[in-house]
């Protein structure tokens, strides 16, 4: 199945790359969830204009994507959850979650770009990663503190 992807997907490729996928994961991940649209010639044109609006959002420049990484290494976040007996979390830690206590702290994040590998369910410290840039990925800490 032929697609262009519309969002970025991790170990598949970028906005506005025409990607073949097998049938399964384009009609039941990728389309479903608006990551991708299918291949006409038609939709092959808005390849440019979704390519224009992913470099405006990119960081270009290597040093820059450096220093935001330093920036976001440098102290550990906040994040507030509501927890119960013995610092078990009600759900858990979102990516959306993340996403808004970093721009509290000042760094305006992608939630797409934030990577966390196991759930978070617990109250205390954990990492997950931001791709600030393809090359530099920053490991951010998280303070997970129960609400009031």
């Amino acid at each position: 199945m032929k697609l262009i992807l519309t969002h970025e997907v991790t170990n598949l490729g970028q906005p506005g790359d025409i990607v073949d996928v097998k049938s399964g994961y384009g009609r039941n991940f990728l389309l479903p969830r608006n990551f991708a649209i299918r291949w006409t010639k038609g939709a092959a044109n808005q390849v440019e204009s979704i390519k224009a609006a992913r470099d405006a959002r990119a960081v270009h420049d290597l040093e820059t994507a450096k220093s935001i990484k330093g920036n976001l290494e440098s102290s550990a976040i906040n994040v507030s959850a509501q927890a119960g007996e013995g610092g078990r979390l009600f759900g858990a830690v979102t990516v959306t979650d993340i996403a808004d206590a970093l721009a509290e702290a000042g760094a305006q994040v992608d939630k797409r770009r934030i990577e966390v590998g196991n759930p978070i369910k617990s109250l205390g410290s954990h990492t997950v990663s931001v791709r600030v840039h393809p090359e530099v990925v920053a490991t951010v800490k998280l303070n997970v503190v129960a609400s009031k």
